[in-house]
Parts: structure tokens; sequence; C-alpha cells
């Protein structure tokens, strides 16, 4: 089994990365094999509603001058997604709504690629936005017809600088829960 992550902060190393590596180290100890995709800070542009994957019906978008079409291919041989953001304005970052907007499209044309597999999201913040930009992260999936494990409390944890979200203890340690949950779950699926 394999977790695909997808960091949408910039900062490569920031708090949402090291949110998504804490829930990687409770998959990993279950034994799922885990892939971090760096998308943040890169050129990924927004669906321009042109509708040719529909048309197409290759799993691809038609749009093939960034990474998008290698998320998916990613994307659609794991068993698990992971979204995290950090909160930009009350929202998520430009480049995993972008990859959200069109991988949705995509799998719509292709009768459901992401039917049945197992998704979380994690969300970075510094005061204020992070349910929304959550929710936002998680409407991905619930279209998709994914499923969704929970935790201890929203995966949300709190930090400004780098680093800082370790110092939320209540927020890693929902990270660790999530990656727990997402474990249990994607082997009972599996089973």
């Amino acid at each position: 089994m394999k977790v695909l992550g997808f960091n949408g902060s910039p900062r490569k190393d920031g708090n949402t990365g090291i949110l998504i590596r804490t829930v990687f180290a409770e998959l990993e100890q279950e034994g799922i094999e885990t892939e971090l995709v760096q998308i943040g800070g890169k050129p990924v542009r927004g669906c321009v509603a042109c509708y040719k994957c529909f048309g197409n019906q290759d799993q691809r978008c038609s749009n093939d001058k960034d990474i998008v079409n290698g998320c998916l291919e990613k994307m659609i041989e794991a068993d698990g997604i992971i979204f995290g953001s950090p909160v930009y304005v009350s929202s998520i970052t430009p480049e995993i709504k972008a990859l959200i907007d069109r991988a949705c499209l995509v799998s719509s044309a292709n009768g459901g690629l992401f039917t049945h597999k197992v998704g979380a999201s994690v969300v970075a913040v510094r005061r204020a936005g992070a349910v929304s930009a959550f929710d936002s992260l998680n409407h991905f999936f619930l279209y998709s017809q994914m499923f969704v494990p929970g935790s201890t409390y929203w995966n949300i944890a709190i930090g400004m600088e780098p680093g800082d979200v370790e110092k939320d203890e209540e927020g890693m340690q929902t990270m660790r829960n999530l990656g727990r949950n997402m474990a249990w779950l994607m082997k009972k699926i599996a089973d």
C-alpha cells in the first residue's frame, strides 16, 4: 500500500511539510509506503474548464505544460492521498487548489479514478482560517467518493515560523492519530 502526500506550501520544509511527515511516520510504522510531492511554489495552472478530458478519457488533463499529469499518474496508483496546505486568506494555496480542481474534473471524466481510496488533509495555520482551509481540501475527497478518516480533532496545527507547529502538542498528536487511523482504515479496506 502507498500514500501520496502533496505539500501545497511554497516552504518545502516548513510547517505543512512537518505535518505531512508526521502523518507519514505513523503510516510507515504500519508498513505503508509514502511519497511526498512538493507542489507549492511550482507553476501549476488552474482548470480552464475546456472539458477536453471528457472527450479524451485518457486519465490526463489536456494541459500538459505543468506537473499536474505527473501528479495524476501518482494519485491513480496510490491507495491513499494526503493534501497539505498552509492557510492563505482563510483558504488554501493556489497550487493545491489548481491540482484539486483539475484532478477532480479528470477523475469525473474517467469514471471516478479515486473512488474508494483513502484521503486526508492537514493544515498549518498561524492564527485563523484553518477550518475553512481544512474544509476546502476535504471537498475533493468527498466529491471523489473517497473515505476520509478522522482524528481526535480537525487536522490542524498552529505555528508561524518553520518548525513552530512542533510546539503545538495537541496539533502534533492529532497528526499522529490521523496517521494511525488512516493506516487502520486502509488495511480494513484492503482485507
